[in-house]
């Protein structure tokens, strides 16, 4: 997934409403940002680190500018969790996730489940139908190793009990985690933060859902797919 355009940088002054963010532009100017993140973010909005934006020219725009990356610890950090559907297809499409690759269709944004969408759906005449959801990762508190979910997520569990009725009925359901961030070379469910998720996680296992996780190259000129990682207790 490489950005249109070249991405601006500049300094975080605060997050705020979840959905904005204060920076000071490399050139001195101060802007506020719209952040594509509802979630915590937590270890991701500390005063005063480096920051990468995209910036549209759309007049229509209240906030031209879009935050896309933080600097964590000397790492880059892609927040943007518009963009991991993207990333996973990407990498879907390259083969890098072996059971999934050679679907002859792949769709997005499908309906299924309790009035849900699908982030991918993958159909082939000869095999199961997979239902793909997908997961933004940037959440690491130990070097080495990225955690999933960084806050209480509800939705994230009801995903997870979907795909498992999925499998149930004959299809495959799988859970794939998008590691935006290339410091980390394994993913762990964070059980600590929400143990309601982690519980869900676990009874998704058991009823035959399949979870993957995807590590990221990622750098001010795009983020891709590079590999697979394991998943562990």
């Amino acid at each position: 997934m490489i950005f249109a355009f070249p991405l601006v940088t500049g300094t975080l002054v605060q997050r705020y409403k979840r959905f904005l963010a204060d920076i000071v532009l490399d050139d001195g100017k101060a802007i506020t940002s719209s952040v594509p993140n509802t979630g915590s973010m937590l270890g991701l909005t500390d005063p005063g680190i480096k920051v990468w934006l995209s910036h549209s020219d759309d007049l229509k725009r209240k906030y031209p500018h879009t935050l896309q990356m933080v600097e964590v610890s000397g790492h880059i950090v892609g927040i943007n969790t518009g963009l991991p559907n993207r990333i996973a297809e990407e990498a879907i499409i390259a083969g890098l996730i072996p059971s999934l690759a050679g679907y002859a269709a792949l769709k997005r944004e499908q309906r299924y489940g309790a009035n849900s969408r699908i982030d991918i759906l993958l159909t082939d005449p000869n095999r199961p139908t997979a239902y793909v959801e997908v997961k933004n990762v940037h959440f690491s508190r130990t070097p080495g190793l990225a955690e999933f979910p960084d806050s209480p997520t509800a939705r994230g569990a009801k995903h997870l009990d979907e795909l498992g009725n999925m499998v149930e009925t004959g299809h495959r359901g799988v859970m794939l985690y998008v590691i935006q961030r290339g410091d980390c070379d394994q993913l762990r469910i964070c059980g600590d933060l929400d143990p309601v998720y982690a519980a869900a996680f676990e009874r998704a296992m058991r009823r035959g859902v399949e979870a993957y996780a995807v590590k990221c190259h990622i750098t001010p000129a795009g983020i891709a797919a590079v590999s697979t990682m394991p998943i562990i207790d």
